[in-house]
């Protein structure tokens, strides 16, 4: 099997896996992360589960385009949308008022939501793909490194999950990406 028929079956099995509930392994700007569809509460408690992760402490989503977080945040005015486009794509995760009944599993039961338009060649295409935004947190126990191994070593941190591998290589980013709060322009994360 040629390089480019092992990619294409690796981003068909990825593909399946989100649309039915899963997790995948998917590289991202700096560390391998894990994906789910976050219209999915049964792969959002899944991915807790991998990760040994609090509910508590909501996720981030990341698209490929800001027409794709429409659906989870609330409207902002005109100049903070300004900020936002300013920054995307890009390493800055965003925390944005939520909008109505977006589940506590994202949000950790709080009304903000972290929000981010990656400008990673691979999970932008995963977005693009999928047609949504998605989930995106390290690929690591919660507590423990994040994983910048092969896809094999980070897979053996989650004996026994099935998690296919969006395939693409990691970013030069040594650090997560910035997280900022909208509503007042803090860094909570440089």
């Amino acid at each position: 099997m040629s390089s480019s028929q092992r990619q294409l079956r690796s981003r068909g099995a990825a593909l399946c896996a989100l649309r039915h509930g899963g997790v995948v392994l998917c590289p991202t700007e700096g560390v391998w992360g894990l994906s789910c569809d976050p219209a999915r509460p049964a792969a959002l408690r899944r991915l807790l589960a991998l990760k040994r992760r609090p509910p508590r402490k909501g996720m981030i989503l990341v698209a490929a385009q800001r027409a794709q977080l429409r659906r989870w945040m609330a409207p902002v005015g005109p100049e903070k949308e300004r900020r936002l486009q300013a920054s995307w794509p890009g390493p800055n995760t965003w925390i944005v008022r939520a909008r109505q009944g977006v589940p506590s599993l994202l949000t950790g039961g709080r009304a903000s939501i972290a929000v981010r338009v990656s400008d990673h060649a691979p999970v932008r295409e995963l977005c693009q793909s999928f047609g949504s935004a998605l989930v995106s947190t390290s690929a690591n126990l919660t507590g423990t490194p994040a994983a910048r191994g092969s896809p094999l070593r980070v897979r053996r941190r989650f004996a026994g999950a099935r998690l296919p591998v969006w395939p693409g290589e990691l970013g030069g980013a040594a650090r997560p990406s910035r997280i900022i709060d909208l509503a007042s322009g803090r860094v909570l994360r440089a």
